[in-house]
C-alpha cells in the first residue's frame, strides 16, 4: 500500500484517491473466520505487507476474482459498527455486504487523524454517514465510468447492480474484478451523487451483524486472545493507593514460581498522571499471576492512603456553598429568583463508578528493533492508540503498526490507552512481545473512573404554576484536569456542565455553575460521559417543580416546549405509546425524563410497581429515540436496551467507595452488575424521520433511566431519590 494520506475527516471524503483495488490477491492472504461473515479473525494479519502497487483509495479493496474487501475506521465494542460503518459504503457500492470482507482499520495515516477512527461521543454515523456514503459512491461511479468505456456506450446505461456493471438494454455484464484496472485510472468523482434513500436496500432495515456468528461460535479475536510467537505474559502490581511511589521491591519468591522469567518496574501513563509498578515476567498468564501474588513490594503512599469517599463527600457539600464559576447565563436568574411567589432548592448526589467491560484491560505489544512497535490491543481507537504510543515513547506514528481486534466492551474505558503503551513499555524493556493482562480486581479499583458529581439546583415559580427560573451548579472534579496539565480552573468547564444549557424548555431565566473539585484519582469519560449524571439531577428537579406547580409532569414539560423542536416530538411520542393519559393499577407510578446532549436525544417512561417488602420493581422501560436518519433498526434497539441495563446497573447496584486511599470494590460481588432476572421490558420507538441532523445511538438511551426511574419511584411511593444509587427493594 502506498502511505498517500487521505483526509477523511473532511467535508469531501472523497476528494483524493478514493477507490482501492488490489488485482491478483489470493485468499490465502485472508484470515477468515466463519466463511458467511468474512470477518477478520486472526491477530497476526499485517495489512501493510499488502502490495504498493494495488492501492487507489484506502477504503475499498477489489481482487480479479471480484473479491472485494471493505475497510472500517470505526472499532466494534460491542456496538454494530463492524456492520453499519461498512453498510454505508455497500450500500452505494451496489454490493451485498455477505459478499465482503471487512477489516479494521489500525491507526494508519490513510485513514485520517485524531479521532477519526476511534468509537467514542455516538459519533461513528454521526461523523461519517455522509463522509462513508461518498467513499462508495465515488467508486461505484468509476466502475461505471469503466464499464462505459469498454463498451463505448453512454454512462447513463451503464447500472450498478450486485457487484456487476449492467449495460441496461442489451443486459450485458461486467463484474467489479474485471472492472478495476480501468476504473484505477481514472479520475475521483469529488461530488459523486448519492443514491435517494427511497432505493436503499440496506440502510434503514434491520440487517444481521456479520460480527454476531463468529462471538456465538467463540471463534471472533479479541485482544485478549492475541497471540504471537515468542510472547510472554505480564501481571503488573500497580499500588491501589492512587499517587504514591514505589520505593522497593523484592521479588525472590516470585522467581520461585514455576515460569517466571523476572520482574520489572513499569509507568502506568494516565493523562497527566504517572503511576508506577511492578511486572512479573512469565511463559504463561498464571505463572506471572502467581508470581506477582508472591511478590513484596514497598510504598509511599504520600499521605494518600487517609483519602476516603466519606471526606470527599462533604468536601463537595461545603464547595457546594460557593459560587463557582459561571457558565450559560440567561436572563437574570437572581431577580427571578428572589422576586419569584414559590421557590424550591434541591441537592442530587451521584457516585464515583467503574467501567466493568466484560474482557478486562489488555494488549500485547512487540517493541522490535530501529524503534518499530507493533501492538494487538482491544481499544476504541486505533489512532489513539497509535498516536499515544508515539508521543509517550517519542516516536515517528508511521513505526507503530497498530491490530485493533474485537472489544469486550469500551463504554469509554478504552478512549484511555494506558494499558497499551505499559504493555509498550515492557516489551522494549526486556526486547520480546508482551502480553499485559489486568485482574478484574485491577480493572473495578484502578480506573480511571466516572466522577462523583453532585448538584444544587433552584427553581422558581409563578403564581399559576409555570417555571420562570431554574439554576443547575455542578459540584465536581473535572475530567479534562485528570487529562490535561494546563487545566484552567477559573473557566468554566464544558464537559462537567454538559447538557445543562442544551436542553429545549423555555424557561426565561437560567444559569449554570461549575465548582471545581480538586482529587488525585485518575478520571475519564463513561457511557454518556456527564450526561450520566446531571440529567438525573436537572431531569428530577424538573419533576419537582411540577409537583411544587400541582401539574402532570409530562403536561408541565410540554408548556415549556410551545415551539416545534426535537424535545416536543420525543415527549409527544412518548405520550401516545406509553399510554401517560390511562391511569395505572394501585400501588404503581410512571416517571418520565427526556436528554438532550451532544451525542443525541432521547425520552424514556419508566414504569414501577410497589411490593409489599417497601421495595419497587421496575416493570417497563418505554424509550423515544431521535436518530434523524436510522442505519440498522435492530442494532438501534440493541443499543438502548444496554444503555438501560448499564443505567439502571449504575442507579441501582454499586458505586465506587474509598477508603485508606483505596477502591474498597474490587470485583463483581461488591461491585455488582444488573442480573437477567432485573431487567424490566423494554420497548423502542425510533424517530427516523431524516433531515440535516444525524444524532447519536450508544448514548442517548442511558440519561433518561435514573430521572425516569426516580420520579415513577416518587409517583408510585411518593418518596424522592436524590441520592444515587439506591436499593429498589428499600425504598
Amino acid at each position: 500500500m502506498s502511505n498517500t494520506p487521505t483526509s477523511p475527516g473532511t467535508d469531501n471524503g472523497t476528494s483524493r484517491r478514493n477507490f482501492l483495488k488490489a488485482a491478483g490477491l489470493t485468499g490465502a492472504a485472508f484470515a477468515l473466520g466463519l466463511p458467511s461473515a468474512n470477518v477478520l479473525a486472526s491477530p497476526v494479519l499485517n495489512l501493510s505487507a499488502l502490495p504498493d502497487s494495488v492501492e487507489l483509495t484506502p477504503y475499498v479493496l477489489i481482487e480479479k476474482s471480484g473479491r472485494i474487501t471493505i475497510m472500517n475506521p470505526r472499532p466494534e465494542i460491542g456496538q454494530g459498527t463492524y456492520q453499519s460503518v461498512p453498510a454505508l459504503i455497500a450500500e452505494e457500492l451496489e454490493v451485498p455486504l455477505d459478499k465482503v470482507t471487512i477489516r479494521q482499520t489500525g491507526g494508519e495515516s490513510k485513514y485520517g487523524g485524531m479521532w477519526s477512527q476511534a468509537v467514542g461521543g455516538s459519533g461513528s454515523i454521526r461523523g461519517g454517514y455522509t463522509q462513508m456514503r461518498n467513499v462508495g459512491a465515488a467508486a461505484r461511479e468509476m466502475l461505471r465510468q469503466a464499464a462505459s468505456q469498454q463498451w463505448n456506450v453512454p454512462i447513463v446505461e451503464c447500472i450498478a447492480d450486485n457487484a456487476t456493471i449492467v449495460h441496461k438494454p442489451t443486459g450485458k455484464r461486467l463484474t467489479y474484478g474485471q472492472l478495476a484496472d480501468v476504473a484505477a485510472k481514472l479520475p475521483v468523482p469529488k461530488e459523486p451523487t448519492l443514491k435517494d434513500p427511497k432505493l436503499f436496500t440496506m440502510l434503514g432495515k434491520s440487517m444481521p451483524r456479520p460480527d454476531v456468528p463468529l462471538k456465538v461460535a467463540g471463534k471472533a479475536t479479541f485482544g485478549i486472545d492475541a497471540k504471537v510467537p515468542g510472547m510472554v505474559y505480564a501481571s503488573v502490581e500497580r499500588c491501589p493507593v492512587f499517587g504514591s511511589k514505589l520505593v522497593s521491591f523484592d521479588a525472590a519468591q516470585s522467581l520461585k514460581v514455576k515460569g517466571v522469567q523476572k520482574a520489572v518496574k513499569v509507568e502506568r501513563v494516565v493523562g497527566k498522571n504517572h503511576y508506577e509498578g511492578v511486572a512479573i515476567i512469565a511463559d504463561n498468564y498464571w505463572s506471572a499471576l502467581q508470581g506477582r501474588k508472591a511478590l513484596k513490594v514497598t510504598w509511599d503512599h504520600n499521605k494518600h492512603d487517609t483519602f476516603n469517599s466519606a471526606d470527599f463527600e462533604k468536601q463537595l457539600r461545603e464547595l457546594a456553598k460557593t459560587d463557582g464559576v459561571q457558565g450559560h447565563n440567561a436572563g437574570d436568574f437572581d431577580k427571578s429568583f428572589a422576586d419569584a411567589p414559590n421557590k424550591l432548592e434541591a441537592f442530587y448526589e451521584t457516585p464515583i463508578v467503574s467501567h466493568s467491560t466484560m474482557e478486562p484491560m489488555n494488549a500485547l505489544a512487540h517493541y522490535q528493533p530501529g524503534d518499530k512497535v507493533e501492538l494487538w490491543v482491544s481499544s476504541q481507537g486505533g489512532d489513539l492508540v497509535r498516536d499515544e504510543v508515539a508521543k509517550v515513547f517519542k516516536l515517528p506514528a508511521d513505526n507503530i503498526t497498530v491490530h485493533v481486534l474485537f472489544n469486550g466492551g469500551g463504554f469509554g474505558r478504552r478512549l484511555t490507552q494506558d494499558f497499551a503503551t505499559e504493555a509498550v513499555s515492557l516489551s522494549k524493556a526486556i526486547g520480546k512481545p508482551v502480553k499485559v493482562i489486568w485482574t478484574r480486581e485491577d480493572d473495578t479499583q484502578l480506573g480511571p473512573f466516572r466522577p462523583m458529581t453532585f448538584s444544587a439546583m433552584r427553581g422558581a415559580l409563578s403564581a399559576d404554576g409555570k417555571a420562570v427560573a431554574l439554576q443547575h451548579k455542578v459540584i465536581s472534579p473535572s475530567i479534562d484536569a485528570t487529562m490535561n496539565a494546563t487545566y484552567n480552573k477559573t473557566k468554566p468547564d464544558g464537559t462537567m456542565l454538559e447538557g445543562t444549557n442544551e436542553q429545549k424548555y423555555e424557561i426565561p431565566n437560567l444559569n449554570t455553575r461549575y465548582v471545581y473539585a480538586d482529587v488525585h484519582i485518575p478520571l475519564t469519560y463513561w457511557r454518556s460521559v456527564t450526561s450520566s449524571t446531571l440529567a438525573f439531577s436537572h431531569e428530577c428537579f424538573i419533576d419537582e417543580m411540577a409537583h411544587k406547580a400541582g401539574q402532570d409532569p409530562l403536561a408541565f414539560r410540554l408548556a415549556m416546549l410551545t415551539k416545534d423542536t426535537d424535545a416536543k416530538r420525543v415527549l409527544l411520542k412518548l405520550k401516545e405509546v406509553s399510554g401517560w393519559d390511562k391511569p395505572l393499577s394501585a400501588g404503581k407510578g410512571r416517571g418520565i425524563a427526556q436528554w438532550e446532549f451532544f451525542a443525541g436525544l432521547a425520552g424514556q417512561v419508566v414504569e414501577v410497581s410497589k411490593d409489599n417488602k417497601g421495595g419497587v420493581k421496575v416493570d417497563k422501560v418505554y424509550c423515544v429515540i431521535d436518530l434523524g436518519t436510522v442505519v440498522n433498526p435492530d442494532t438501534v434497539k440493541a443499543q438502548v436496551e444496554g444503555a438501560i441495563a448499564m443505567a439502571l446497573t449504575a442507579a441501582t447496584k454499586d458505586g465506587i467507595t474509598f477508603e485508606n486511599g483505596r477502591a474498597v470494590q474490587a470485583n463483581f460481588d461488591a461491585n455488582r452488575m444488573l442480573r437477567i432476572n432485573e431487567m424490566p421490558t423494554v420497548e423502542v420507538h425510533i424517530l427516523a424521520e431524516g433531515g440535516p441532523t444525524i444524532k447519536g445511538v450508544g448514548e442517548p438511551g442511558l440519561p433518561p433511566l435514573a430521572p425516569a426511574l426516580a420520579n415513577a419511584v416518587f409517583a408510585a411511593t411518593g418518596k424522592r431519590i436524590r441520592r444515587l444509587p439506591f436499593d429498589l427493594e428499600k425504598i
